[in-house]
């Protein structure tokens, strides 16, 4: 028992480093409560791999990931437009939408976006894998351990970003990061004989336009704003003596 979950906790940390759950987890970072982020990241992990140990162990059967992931792709780019959206009207005084930071439910916003993330992502394969070779508690216990684990790293990081970088600038950046994520699910969805160097470069390009379409209106906004003392009626010119 003991030995599977060690087993299980190196495999899935190892798989997680320089995944897209950690990519994630910094973005959510950044935008919520480090503890709430965690608490959701964990209880999607545990469901995931809960799911993951039942194919193997138990039905030997496989979800229609296809159907799954398109939809995680479309809302990852949903979040991403929604976000960048509200921060084209925000101003320097208060940069960040009210929203982002006193969202109704932040746990089920990264909850949700992680059990869309990890459905047919290949830490599930391995997982079911393992639980047809180990014990299915072990393998679910140390494969939730070592993605909460690998994620946490991630957290810490953004943590550690978010202190340095100022509240709008944070708001874009996930912005562009969550359609940087859906792109890449889309095309690896669509288009599976892409090679993953393909894959990444064609999704750069889409928060890259997004970004420059996102300067150009944040432009615009700022010269069609009047300044203060343009405004302020001017002082009538002294008569001569």
């Amino acid at each position: 028992m003991i030995a599977t979950v060690l087993l299980s906790i190196g495999i899935v940390f190892l798989a997680e480093l320089g995944d897209k759950s950690q990519l994630m987890a910094l973005t959510f970072a950044l935008r919520y409560r480090w503890w709430v982020v965690l608490g959701g990241i964990a209880t999607a992990s545990a469901a995931v791999h809960l799911i993951s140990v039942g194919i193997g162990y138990f039905l030997g059967s496989a979800l229609p990931t296809t159907a799954i992931a398109l939809v995680a792709a479309l809302t990852f780019l949903a979040v991403g437009l929604w976000t960048l959206r509200e921060h084209v009207g925000a101003d320097e005084e208060n940069p960040t939408p009210k929203s982002l930071r006193a969202s109704a439910a932040p746990f089920f916003v990264v909850l949700s976006a992680f059990l869309l993330a990890e459905l047919g992502d290949r830490t599930m394969f391995a997982t079911a894998a393992l639980a047809t070779d180990y014990d299915w508690v072990g393998v679910w216990l140390g494969s939730t351990i070592g993605m909460v684990a690998a994620d946490a790293l991630a957290i810490g990081i953004g943590i550690l970003v978010g202190k340095h970088l100022p509240e709008r600038a944070i708001g874009i950046g996930s912005g562009l990061l969550f359609l940087y994520f859906g792109t890449v699910t889309l095309l690896s969805t669509v288009a599976p004989a892409l090679s993953g160097a393909a894959v990444a470069t064609l999704a750069a390009l889409v928060p890259a336009l997004a970004g420059g379409v996102l300067l150009i209106a944040i432009r615009k906004r700022a010269r069609r704003q009047t300044p203060i003392e343009q405004a302020l009626p001017q002082p009538a010119p002294e008569a001569p003596r």
